[in-house]
């Protein structure tokens, strides 16, 4: 029998999963990969790594809890028999309590639980995947992994906000997500030789940060105190001067839950054109808005990207990685663009195909496509954790 782990990556709406097995050598091989969705259309698929169809299946009891349920059981009794050894969470926010992967315990959860006014959109969705797992498989290890934790090594000035000091001893500081994509490109650099370049990794999907990072550590991010900072999203604003939200507040009477709506779910990508938050849907339309919202997205990935260049003293290579940076060619040509001054130049062929090297010989910056993988990372740090238990 097969021993397994099973790392789930939460969403607001769905979970993906992978299904790693343990190898002979320690480390975990990706057996299968999938998604979990819930409510009304509640469905479990997975794929095998060649692409085969493993399961799609309609699950009758649309709630987390069923859904999960249903997934252990396919895995225990229909793939292959496999056994469980631990299931790997990832965590948007890990606070200023949680550094490392930890083992989950009741009380942990709980405190993992309390961070939820510091996310207060993901937490709750990582959390409950956690709680259904532990009533439904009580003696299953849990293994908690932070996305804030790969930006710990992230020092002042660029974790300070400039607030009064006492703010930042009660925890209101730049932390940082992503972490766990980020620590993926990390790893892959490291293996070919490449970790001491000073580089940016462009996280560019329906959610966006930018990594500024060498020798695997990252230096500064575009992410701060939440998930709401840096780059323009797709239904999520990015920076913003905090004078806007006083006037939102003052004189239009929004109440908080109005403002955090709007801020998270209405701005974006979607606000800005009042079409979508899909780049696809965006690069699609023939609307001037469409135009003017890819636009933005791009204005600011670009400066911030410079931005990030600043702090690690020159920039060696850029990494595109997540749905956007993956598969739009004509994004990643309109940022390299407005970047040439620096030295970058594309090989136009090479990123129509989206090659996994996109840049030009004649190019001082080396710009790559790198697919991350989240999965992989939470089950090595599975690993780490029940290594040791």
């Amino acid at each position: 029998m097969n021993k397994t782990i099973l790392a789930l990556n939460a969403g607001s709406s769905s979970v993906k999963f992978g299904i790693c097995d343990i190898d002979h050598a320690g480390g975990p091989t990706m057996a299968a990969r999938g998604s979990l969705e819930f409510g009304p259309s509640a469905r479990i698929k997975a794929k095998a790594e060649d692409g085969k169809s493993l399961v799609d299946r309609a699950i009758p009891h649309g709630d987390r809890e069923g859904v999960i349920g249903a997934l252990l059981d396919w895995i225990e009794t229909e793939f292959d028999g496999r056994e469980i050894s631990a299931c790997g969470h990832r965590i948007v926010h890990g606070g200023t309590s949680f550094f490392d992967p930890v083992l989950l315990t009741p009380e942990h959860i709980d405190a993992v639980e309390a961070l939820a006014p510091l996310s207060p959109l993901h937490q709750p969705g990582s959390v409950a995947p956690i709680r259904a797992i532990a009533k439904l498989r009580p003696q299953l290890r849990q293994i908690g992994c932070f996305d804030t934790a790969f930006h710990r090594t992230i020092d002042p000035p660029a974790s300070r906000f400039a607030l009064p000091r006492g703010y930042e001893e009660r925890g209101i500081r730049r932390y940082g997500f992503h972490g766990l994509s980020f620590e993926s490109i990390a790893s892959r650099l490291a293996a070919e030789g490449k970790a001491d370049r000073r580089t940016v990794v462009a996280h560019l999907g329906n959610g966006a940060s930018l990594c500024a990072m060498r020798y695997g550590r990252s230096l500064d991010t575009t992410m701060g105190f939440s998930a709401l900072d840096g780059l323009v999203m797709g239904t999520r604003c990015g920076t913003l001067d905090p004078g806007v939200l006083l006037h939102l507040l003052q004189h239009d009477k929004m109440t908080p839950d109005d403002l955090q709506q709007m801020l998270y779910e209405k701005s974006g990508l979607l606000g800005v054109s009042g079409i979508s938050a899909d780049m696809r849907e965006l690069e699609a339309s023939a609307d001037p808005r469409a135009r003017e919202a890819i636009e933005l997205f791009v204005f600011r990935a670009a400066r911030e990207i410079a931005a990030l260049a600043n702090t690690l003293g020159g920039l060696d290579g850029l990494v595109f990685t997540a749905g956007i940076g993956e598969k739009s060619s004509a994004v990643r040509k309109a940022i390299c663009d407005r970047l040439s001054w620096l030295g970058i130049a594309l090989d136009e062929n090479a990123n129509l195909a989206h090659a996994p090297l996109v840049s030009a010989a004649a190019s001082t910056i080396e710009v790559k496509v790198m697919p991350a993988d989240e999965e992989i990372v939470i089950s090595r740090h599975v690993l780490e954790v029940i290594g040791a238990i």
